[in-house]
């Protein structure tokens, strides 16, 4: 990760009048999906550091330690090595950004990468009552002491939409400022779940007060509402996070999670933070891509610039 944001005191001139063209979001928007991919060893390469920027999440009702085993397992090898040694990159250490699981599922995370010398891998949890964070403050404090505890280095927290409908910024300042306390050392990536917040001026808004509060990262969904990760709405985010960089010096990175499946959506998103925010926020710590699915594809991509030819069911693992 990178180094932490500490956070600044509220103030609501930063963002009290904002205005958002729409109009123009969605042009800027527009043009990134449409442009020509790179391709060969460039998108090969593109591909890779998408793998090193990928949370590999499971965050299912029905998780076990067996397929928490599977995912930290494939966290740690998420390329076939024989198209790792194709590519001249088996020595260069390609590993997921970090595994993500529900706190209960810490410890099985903890104790599986630490078996299989892999504990460099971070271990991120969601918490604060995920995905509604609609729990009492104390239990949502409580819930990240425990994944904290347990071996998590990184938490994804959920901000009170309530507080974000109703324009109470303070109040969502104070509980983001309370939950970054009880992180500690481990980095806080705060999730809007923008497709409830009802307005792009409040997913400005609820961009700029997180990061005054100490947000490492700021993320687009818990993946489980009805719309995730868009390009309009990240745009909006990143040029928050632009602007916090300009008033503070102080880097916050970025995750969109929720509907990204493709290797080619990998690369677009790429594409957006060079051009939006600079090399630095290509790199695993100061960006990430929440996905369950993702990995896949890009594999297979992979396994086709290497071979030339599209791999069978049975030749790359499961995801």
């Amino acid at each position: 990760m990178a180094a932490r944001n500490p956070g600044v005191e509220f103030d609501e001139s930063w963002f009290q009048n904002v205005n958002i063209n729409l109009a123009a979001v969605k042009r800027r928007a527009d043009t990134l999906g449409t442009r020509r991919t790179v391709k060969k060893q460039w998108q090969a390469a593109w591909l890779l550091r998408a793998v090193t920027c990928i949370d590999l999440t499971t965050l299912a009702g029905d998780d076990t330690p067996a397929n928490v085993s599977r995912l930290c397992f494939k966290a740690r090898q998420p390329i076939r090595e024989d198209l790792l040694k194709a590519m001249d990159m088996l020595d260069k250490g390609i590993t997921v950004g970090a595994v993500c699981v529900y706190a209960n599922r810490v410890s099985d995370c903890a104790a599986v990468l630490k078996k299989s010398n892999a504990k460099q891998i971070p271990i991120a949890s969601v918490a604060t009552g995920f995905p509604t964070g609609q729990v009492p403050l104390k239990t949502r404090l409580e819930e990240i002491g425990i994944a904290v505890a347990d071996g998590a280095s990184e938490i994804d927290i959920v901000i009170n939409r309530h507080y974000a409908l109703t324009g109470n910024w303070k109040g969502i300042y104070e509980e983001v400022k309370l939950m970054r306390e009880a992180c500690g050392e481990a980095h806080m990536k705060t999730i809007l779940a923008t497709g409830e917040l009802g307005s792009m001026v409040n997913v400005y808004k609820a961009s700029m007060v997180c990061m005054m509060a100490g947000a490492d990262f700021i993320k687009t969904s818990t993946g489980k509402e009805g719309v995730n990760a868009t390009f309009p709405v990240a745009l909006v985010m990143v040029r928050a996070i632009r602007e916090y960089h300009q008033r503070t010096s102080f880097k916050v990175g970025f995750k969109p999670a929720g509907g990204i499946r493709t290797a080619k959506d990998s690369c677009t998103w790429l594409s957006m933070m060079k051009e939006e925010l600079g090399d630095d926020w290509t790199k695993p710590n100061l960006f990430r891509i929440g996905a369950s699915s993702l990995l896949g594809d890009i594999e297979r991509q992979i396994f086709h610039y290497v071979t030339g030819h599209y791999a069978a069911a049975h030749e790359l693992s499961m995801a």
